[in-house]
Parts: C-alpha cells; structure tokens; sequence
C-alpha cells in the first residue's frame, strides 16, 4: 500500500555508511533495509564478531492488540531486531497515532535508552520528532514518540531524484540549524542517514530519533559533533547527485565507483550548484582533511550552519510558462488580429459606412420601431388566445416530477440515526470523525477525511476505496443524497450502496448498487431514476482529487477527500 504513512520510525534502516568516529561496540553491523517486514529480518552479525546479548527470539511476546499502560494500542511491528521492536501504535487517550520502542527493562541497553529518551524530550524542539513518553513498566521499557503519517522520508524523497538547489539548500540549512541547538544542549544523534529525516508537506524537515536511536543500537562516539556533521554532508551530497558519498551502496541509493575516493558532487552530476558542492565537501571530513581546498572544513553542526547562512541565498525557480505556438499575436486595427499571430501584409479593410443622417434617416428609424412594437404586440395577443382556449388561464399548471414508478419525491429530508466507517478491510481512516458527516460541528480540523495517497486519482489499487455507511432508522424510500466534500478537483468518484446491516463488514460485492457519479467540484447530488426503499446506505468514494497540504484538518499532499455534510431526501 502506498499510502503516505512514510513517517515510521525504523531504527533499523540501512545505512552503509561509514561514519568515522562512530563506535558500535554492541551493535549489529549496518546494512540491513528499513523496508524488511518485521519478524523476518535476520542480524548480519555484531561488528565485534561477538554473539548479541539479546536477540529478536528473547524479545517479550507481543502482538497487535496489546496495550500498554491501558493507554497505547500496539497495531503493526515496523522492526523487530537484536531484543528491541519498534511499533505503530494508537494513543486511545487522545486518539491519536504514534510510535513505540519496546525492549526488556532487563536489556543491557534499557537504561540508556531511557535516558536518552527523556534528554531528547527535555529539548522540546519542535525541528525534532518530539518523545511523549518514557517509561519501565512490567519488565519492559518502552518510548513513545510522534507518529507522522503525512511527512515523507528523504530516503523516498531522492529515490525520485536528486534535488532542485533551492530544496537541497534548504535541507542542509534546516537539518544543521536543528543539530546545532541539539549539541548546544549536549545531545548528539549518531545515526543521522535519509531515513531518520522527514519532510512535511509545507517542506519543513524534520529529525527522528535523536540520541534514541543511537542508544537502541548501542552506537557511541568520541566525536559526536564531528560524526553528526559528517553525516549532514552525506545527506547533502546524496541531495545533489542521488549517490551515497562511499563506495558501498545504502538507503536506496549507489555508491560512488570503487577506487575513485571521494569526489565533489560537481564532478558526478552535471548542473550542481558549485557553492552546494563545495559545502557538502566541506562536511565530509575525513580526519581532519577535506576535499575542498579552498575553504576550511566544517567539523561541527554549528560551522556548517554559519557557512550556509554564508552562502548567497538560493531562491525557489521562477514558475514557468508556456508560449503558444507562433509566438503572442499583437492586437491590430479594430481590435483584429492577423490570421497566423504575425503582422499583417494585406490592405486594411475599408471602414464602416457613416449612420444616416438628416430627415430621412430619422423616419426611418420610427417607421422601423413602429413595426416592431406591432409585431410583438400581435405575438403576445395569440399567445394569450391560445391559453385561454385551452383553459389554461393565467395560471398554468406546472406537473410535478414523478419516479419511473409514478412515485413523487417528496423533498423531505431523512434523519440519520447513526453511521459509521465502511472499511471492510478492517482498516478505518477516522472513524472518530464519521457523526461530524451529518451533525453539525464548529472545529474544520474536526472533519472527516481520507489519508492521502501517493497515487490516484482512483483509490482501488489500494483498498477499493473509502466510505461510510449511514443508518436511517427503519427502511426509507430513498430519492438522492446531496453531499459536500472538502476538496474540488480532478476528480471524485462516489457510489451508493443499500447494504444489510451497519457492520461494515459485508464486501463492496455483497451490496446493491444504486448509482455511480463523477464530479470535478466540492459537491454532488446522487439522484435515483426510481426510489429505493433502504435503512442502511453506503456512500464509497473510489477516486479522489489531489490536493496539498492543508492545515485546517492536519492532512498533507496526495489524493484525498473529505465529506462536510451529507443529507438523504425522500
């Protein structure tokens, strides 16, 4: 499934990178993909030789369902790897999706992982992906953290190419900003790589797992600024060629030809900006010595951050537009223009005679006036003839619309009692959210909507589609459904279905269709050819329109759609 849920925290992400001063004395060797299901990754190996203290085998037993502190519902393992797992779960408190770590209080690395945990949570910087709780509990630890389902990885970010300047600017401007209020407060990430950066719909990035993710992984360092650096100018590189800067291939992304060493982005990619290149070679130290010869290296997040704000600003590209064929025409005499857009090479066209003038031209114009009031005149005294011999009257009757069965609507609006999400795949987008369809409410971050997906506009390649299925009480005779949608656009597409009962459950196959209808606006009306008697009446939205970031109801870019109000009409 596609859906833009790209924002989980996979502490076991490959890395391949070569970190100089990075020590991983209890941890597992890099290079396992963050892509691998949980459960089904096997260790490469500590990079001691030695056997782990734990493995995935010893880690506590739990499944989805499993709620800890009678608060946080575990719903899908992302890693489960060396005695840790890493979840997506639901804080049913304040409903709400977020993401836990969970390891043994008796795991040689809880302790540290509960300390870096709250040191990463006293910081309070909003440029991080923020740590909500802490906790020893039961023989676990666990760590709960912000889930952002509407961000994007970098790792998906550069898998589509490498970065336009202004982005790249703004990616190492930004992530080495947050790095340098991080070591000012002594906290260091050690695990800095594309896949524990994440960018939200306004193109805000931001950093997950700081000082965590080293700490589950067992990684320290002697140098913590210099290695966090360092890291920040792979990222930088990777930004401007789409290659990882060492000769192993990592986070989607191929490395650098086998003998070649370490060479400016400028000479792996045509079109890079020189001052971008020459910074991200800046970065990359290699003890001590750098590539670029001009300018000293960066060794910490706070010199390289001083350099980018160095750095003539880079500004976002011009919008382009298109000329049309031919070039623009110019305007020509009497407003004309020539017939291929170009000058014109004929003589002009010779002007309008003058209006008459004097006595004659005058009586012209009355006696022409004079016909055309008798002329409607006449047309007005038949028409009312004519209705009067057909006894219509002043009044005629006008016949009111009838079904093809004879039946009249009858305009009334019909109440729902209760609805709930259709999800037969057991997968609900805001269940929550469903009475705020039909009642009225006063918050706009209150209505519900889909998750956005990275593909449309059609919805069926990933779960058919979504929807809600409305109880009216007992067995209506239904005419049309009006409903108001929260995006307009190219295009929503919306079924409805009578269904059994309000369970959900039944397959989309199972229902019985009544009517299907496209719309490129913010609404719609589905009207019956004939009336359905029904209680239980399914709207499935199949296809939605794209839309951006909206930061009314917090829903980022993608194809998505949302429902404000629905009214069934006898």
């Amino acid at each position: 499934m596609a859906e833009r849920s790209t924002a989980a925290v996979d502490v076991a992400g490959n890395s391949g990178s070569k970190p100089l001063t990075a020590k991983a004395g209890k941890a597992t060797a890099d290079g396992a993909e963050a892509a691998i299901k949980a459960g089904t990754h096997k260790d490469s190996g500590r990079a001691d030789g030695k056997k782990p203290a734990r493995d995935a085998q010893t880690t506590p037993e739990l499944h989805s369902g499993h709620k800890l502190a009678r608060r946080y519902r575990l719903e899908e393992c992302v890693t489960r790897l060396e005695g840790f797992s890493s979840w997506r779960a639901v804080d049913e408190k304040l409903r709400r999706a977020v993401g836990v770590h969970l390891l043994p209080a008796d795991h040689p690395r809880a302790r540290p992982v509960l300390a870096a945990a709250r040191s990463a949570a006293l910081l309070g910087d909003p440029r991080f992906v923020q740590v909500l709780d802490a906790v020893e509990e039961n023989d676990l630890v666990y760590v709960v953290h912000e889930w952002l389902p509407d961000a994007t990885e970098l790792t998906n970010v550069l898998a589509s190419g490498p970065m336009e300047p202004h982005d790249a600017y703004q990616l190492v401007s930004q992530v080495s900003q947050a790095m340098a209020a991080a070591h000012r407060e002594g906290l260091a990430h050690l695990r800095l790589h594309p896949g524990s950066v994440l960018r939200t719909g306004t193109g805000q990035y931001r950093i997950r797992g700081l000082a965590v993710m080293a700490a589950l992984r067992g990684i320290t360092s002697d140098h913590p600024q210099r290695t966090d650096t360092e890291a920040i100018g792979a990222l930088l590189y990777a930004a401007l060629t789409q290659r990882w800067p060492y000769e192993d291939s990592a986070h989607g992304l191929p490395g650098l030809p086998k003998g070649v060493g370490l060479i400016a982005p400028d000479q792996v990619r045509a079109g890079v900006h020189r001052g971008l290149s020459e910074l991200a070679m800046r970065a990359l130290v290699n003890d001590g010595s750098t590539a670029s010869r001009q300018e000293q290296p960066c060794t910490t997040p706070e010199e390289l951050s001083k350099a980018v704000a160095a750095m003539p600003r880079i500004r976002p590209p011009e919008p382009s537009f298109t000329t049309p064929p031919g070039g623009y025409p110019r305007p020509h005499a009497y407003g004309r223009q020539s017939p291929h857009g170009g000058s014109p090479t004929g003589p002009l066209p010779a002007p309008p005679p003058p209006p008459l003038q004097g006595r004659t031209g005058r009586a012209l114009k009355w006696s022409v006036a004079a016909l055309l009031i008798a002329a409607l005149g006449l047309a007005s005294w038949q028409l009312a003839d004519t209705l009067l011999k057909d006894g219509q009257g002043d009044h005629p009757q006008i016949s009111e619309p009838t079904g093809e069965d004879g039946s009249k609507p009858t305009g009334e609006e019909i109440k729902v009692v209760d609805a709930r999400e259709y999800a037969p795949d057991g997968t609900p987008q805001h269940e929550d959210l469903v009475k705020n369809t039909y009642t009225k409410y006063d918050d706009p971050s209150k209505t519900w909507r889909s998750r956005s997906y990275l593909q449309g506009p059609s919805l069926k390649q990933y779960k058919g589609g979504v929807g809600i299925i409305y109880d009216l009480g007992s067995k209506q005779k239904l005419h049309s459904v009006d409903i108001k949608f929260l995006y307009g656009g190219d295009h929503t597409e919306v079924s409805l279905y009578s269904a059994k009962s309000l369970n959900g459950s039944e397959p989309v196959k199972s229902l019985t269709k009544l009517t299907t209808k496209k719309t490129e606006v913010d609404s719609i009306k589905l009207s019956l050819k004939k009336p359905v008697e029904a209680q239980y009446v399914v709207l499935w939205i199949t296809a939605a329109p794209y839309s951006g970031p909206d930061a009314t109801t917090f829903a980022g870019d993608g194809y998505k759609q949302g429902i404000t109000n629905v009214k069934f009409t006898g």
